[in-house]
């Protein structure tokens, strides 16, 4: 199979039967085998319902649904462990992704060799002050951070050779910086498109502002997960170290000024120095600890299911957490 195409989705029924039909057109003026990979995150209209239909009607239609919104990135990660393309195109659900760019970002992975391609909306269709001005903000912090150079880390279009969506795991709100996960797991070869953008045509985004606070939050846990998730000793226990060794020294200097100098002075515990060390001495004690810790839950670490699915349509033999699959 050429293309796995994942949709993730929440009360998007307006859109669904419009964006299947433009997918289907470009994917049949190309002559690609295909799958379309719709993920219901928690819909409350007839997104489901709908999906149900197409499955029906289209066997290259598959669904997942899951019983609650669980998030982006949890459906996401769904749709990767369901897909059985060479390719893998991920798109949003508003008809706001051109499925035209598909051909092109298809060859790039094919042709050209890219592990990831991430689409770059120069050219953008949304409120220049909650949303333009804070992605730039938030697209320059995480090229910053993460040493990937990207225009456009949050752009719902990209795609992916099959061997990357098998071996990152997204979680959290992770889907933002998957072509971070990307690098973090050997995949370097990231390029970018530029891809059309269009304005949304039915409903509104399901995203409001605090998205870009969590954004910049995942960013620092992305940051300390790059380059501490294998190592925390390396973090805590450097730390702990440092605040160990300021802390014993304030305490040797405290014994020593105490037996060769001021004998007879003050005490000890009534020196705000004393208390610096055993203060110093305590979170460094603290902090190795918490790094040793970290090791052991590192070395110790086991899956989790992050979400449950409900069921799903024409999805086979698929190695998941499927309760009921309707064929």
């Amino acid at each position: 199979m050429n293309l796995s195409i994942i949709i993730p989705l929440l009360n998007e029924e307006e859109s669904l039967q419009e964006l299947h039909d433009w997918i289907v057109k470009v994917m049949r003026s190309k002559g690609y085998s295909y799958e379309i990979l719709f993920i219901d995150d928690g819909s409350t209209d007839n997104s489901w319902e709908l999906i149900q239909q197409l499955s029906q009607a289209y066997p290259q239609v598959r669904g997942i649904r899951f019983f609650k919104n669980y998030g982006k990135s949890q459906a996401l990660h769904a749709g990767f462990k369901a897909a059985q393309g060479e390719v893998i195109i991920t798109m949003d659900a508003d008809l706001q992704d051109n499925p035209e760019e598909i051909p092109e970002l298809y060859q790039l992975i094919t042709k050209e060799g890219y592990d990831l391609v991430s689409g770059w909306k120069k050219k953008r269709y949304d409120s220049v002050l909650s949303k333009n001005m804070p992605s730039k903000l938030f697209n320059w912090a995480a090229r910053r951070t993460s040493g990937v150079q990207l225009h456009d880390f949050n752009c719902g279009l990209k795609a992916f050779n099959k061997t990357v969506v098998k071996n990152i795991e997204v979680s959290g709100e992770m889907h933002r910086y998957i072509p971070v996960l990307a690098k973090n797991a050997g995949f370097s070869n990231i390029g970018e498109k530029i891809v059309s953008h269009q304005a949304r045509k039915y409903g509104k985004t399901k995203f409001g502002m605090e998205r870009f606070t969590n954004g910049f939050l995942d960013l620092i846990t992305i940051w300390f997960v790059s380059k501490f998730a294998r190592r925390p000793m390396h973090l805590f226990g450097a730390l702990g170290v440092l605040m160990f060794i300021i802390g014993f020294g304030f305490a040797i200097y405290l014994g020593i000024d105490k037996l060769f100098i001021n004998k007879f002075g003050r005490l000890i515990t009534d020196r705000p120095q004393f208390y610096i060390a055993l203060t110093a001495m305590l979170l460094g004690t603290q902090l190795f600890l918490a790094g040793f810790l970290g090791e052991i839950l590192v070395r110790n670490r086991r899956n989790e299911t992050r979400y449950t699915i409900s069921e799903g349509v024409n999805l086979g033999d698929v190695n998941g957490n499927t309760k009921k699959n309707k064929n």
